[in-house]
């Protein structure tokens, strides 16, 4: 009976988390009429691909979902690179306030993005003053800030994945004649590869579903705006276009979906390593 209660506790609570998905992909198959009435029901016998096609004719779309990729992709590469030669360097080498850096990690994911926002707003504005590049306006800016929100939990969580490769595997790689770099990405590299596919997901869709940053850095540069900016054009000040709101974002949960199958299998075993780390 507790198994039973327990099993059908987990049902209404996975219930509860996916009925905003549902919702969403059921909107966007709704025609305008059922998506507006006054009496909703969770069905449509009448289902229509107007919002969709109303979502992917918005003006430069693709460079949208483009910039999107690419910043979404180079975040991800970058958390990966950095994220594992810091936790290499954090459990590997003893050195003096190891244990500061540590704590600053932690206390770094404590701090809420929106009071950041100002700060960061004013610090990239200065960045782009000495490199363009990643100055206000440009993809750069967003890749940074995405960056530096990325890393503190992936440095923090590839921790115990470092940790849990004996030292003694090193010393004998060592002694075969490896050098350090060679046992970095030959050795250690895909002993940790979970751990790695478990940040860079958690990277990938921070980075992909981001709207606050977006809006904030890239302000009048039309060609640099991202996915999420696009759905702006459906909310207007008589009426918001819910279907066509619902239809892109639809569109914009596809990657992530895809992106998480490729890498489900090690997803899985990373989340099991870092709960035991």
């Amino acid at each position: 009976m507790r198994r039973w209660v327990t099993e059908a506790l987990v049902l209404v609570i996975a219930a509860v988390v996916a009925f905003p998905l549902f919702w969403m992909v059921l909107s966007a198959f709704k025609p305008e009429d059922e998506i507006i009435s006054a009496d909703p029901v969770p069905w449509t016998t009448r289902p229509t691909l107007d919002s969709f096609t109303r979502a992917l004719t918005v003006a430069n779309f693709g460079r949208y979902f483009l910039n999107s990729v690419i910043v979404a992709l180079v975040v991800v590469v970058l958390s990966i690179l950095i994220s594992f030669l810091a936790a290499t360097a954090l459990t590997r080498f003893r050195f003096r306030s190891r244990t500061t850096l540590l704590i600053m990690l932690l206390v770094v994911q404590m701090v809420p993005v929106e009071a950041l926002t100002v700060p960061l707003f004013f610090l990239m504005r200065s960045v782009g003053d000495s490199v363009p590049a990643f100055g206000l306006n440009h993809l750069g800016s967003l890749v940074l800030v995405h960056l530096a929100f990325s890393l503190p939990f992936a440095i923090w969580m590839l921790r115990g994945f470092v940790a849990a490769v004996p030292v003694e595997l090193e010393e004998a790689a060592t002694l075969d004649g490896a050098s350090r770099f060679r046992f970095l990405w030959q050795v250690l590299f895909p002993l940790v590869a979970p751990g790695l596919v478990a940040t860079s997901v958690l990277s990938f869709i921070h980075a992909w579903n981001d709207f606050l940053f977006a809006k904030t850095f890239i302000i009048s540069a039309v060609e640099n705006q991202t996915l999420p900016l696009a759905l702006q054009v459906f909310v207007k000040p008589d009426q918001n276009d819910w279907g066509a709101i619902m239809a892109g974002s639809t569109l914009m949960t596809i990657p992530v979906l895809i992106f998480f199958v490729l890498v489900q299998r090690r997803l899985v075993s990373g989340l099991a390593g870092a709960v035991k780390g």
